[in-house]
């Protein structure tokens, strides 16, 4: 049905064209009410019932990056002797094998969608955990192990070890393995001191006591300060080498956010990804892994 506006506007329309001059020349002048009953027959068009249209379930955006680097499906034992040492920032192995270390979760957020991020490339990490988290989110520990990751102990309340007493230090020990014990049921083999802080007459203490060795790193990108995804990404590309063990925080949203291309690029390099149990186990003559040492670059 047409809208009757229509007829009017254009009636009036038509009237205003139609003075004629003098001359016997139309006017080409629109009438002011002309213009107003245009203007009103017009707008009546918006007024149509919405194109309505269904969503087509089967398509996917596809990924702009192409397909994912995989790490290739790997073996290794994570069976390391007590003999191996005390304290560790790299491990000399032979071959591109590094290890890439989570530190002060779980996050209810951030250590989920890293662990997808790390599913999707077959990547096994080594997540070193605070106790007091690990009882508040202990289905994300129990994941994480069921995904083939490390759990390392982080201490119970990420107190800086280097300034308690021996009790207080293993108290943190303790409570930092019950905590996983409970929420996962297994046994943590290694451990990193909060801000990297321990003496070494303490690294001695938890080594023979706990069977720890003290596991620091090689690559630290300061992402602790946020400095941006790709920064994260380009100061671990830069600073990796065979038998590193690479720092970063699964605390830090935008520490997630840098993982793809930082994991991708790694893997384009050469780098093999293994716990740092794996890592320790694979520990040679340090002439040996110097072949190593520079991996290629693509």
């Amino acid at each position: 049905m047409s809208n009757p506006l229509h007829s009017i506007g254009y009636r009036f329309l038509n009237a205003s064209l139609s003075d004629v001059r003098g001359d016997g020349e139309k006017s080409s002048a629109l009438s002011r009410r002309g213009f107003m009953l245009l203007a009103a027959s017009l707008s009546s068009c918006s007024a149509a019932a919405p194109i309505k249209t269904t969503s087509n379930p089967k398509y996917r955006t596809p990924s702009p990056e192409g397909p994912k680097p995989r790490n290739p499906d790997m073996a290794h034992s994570s069976d390391f002797p007590k003999s191996a040492g005390v304290s560790f920032s790299r491990v000399p192995v032979s071959g591109n094998y590094i290890a890439l270390t989570f530190d002060d979760g779980p996050h209810p957020q951030n250590t989920p969608r890293l662990l997808d991020i790390l599913r999707a490339r077959n990547v096994k990490a080594t997540f070193f955990v605070i106790g007091r988290s690990v009882d508040l989110y202990p289905q994300i520990v129990r994941r994480t192990v069921a995904e083939g990751h490390e759990i390392g102990n982080h201490s119970h309340t990420h107190r800086l070890l280097s300034k308690l007493s021996d009790a207080e230090v293993r108290t943190e020990m303790a409570r930092c393995g019950d905590a996983v014990g409970r929420a996962a049921g297994v046994r943590m083999r290694t451990m990193r001191p909060p801000y990297g802080g321990l003496l070494q007459r303490q690294r001695e203490l938890v080594h023979a006591e706990f069977d720890y060795p003290t596991i620091l790193w090689s690559v630290d990108p300061l992402d602790w300060k946020r400095p941006g995804p790709s920064v994260v990404t380009s100061r671990i590309l830069s600073g990796t080498t065979a038998g590193g063990i690479v720092l970063a925080h699964d605390l830090h949203s935008q520490t997630v956010d840098a993982m793809p291309a930082t994991i991708d690029g790694l893997l384009r390099r050469g780098f093999k990804f293994v716990t740092v149990s794996q890592l320790l186990a694979m520990k040679t003559d340090p002439a040996t892994a110097q072949v190593a040492a520079n991996p290629a670059t693509f």
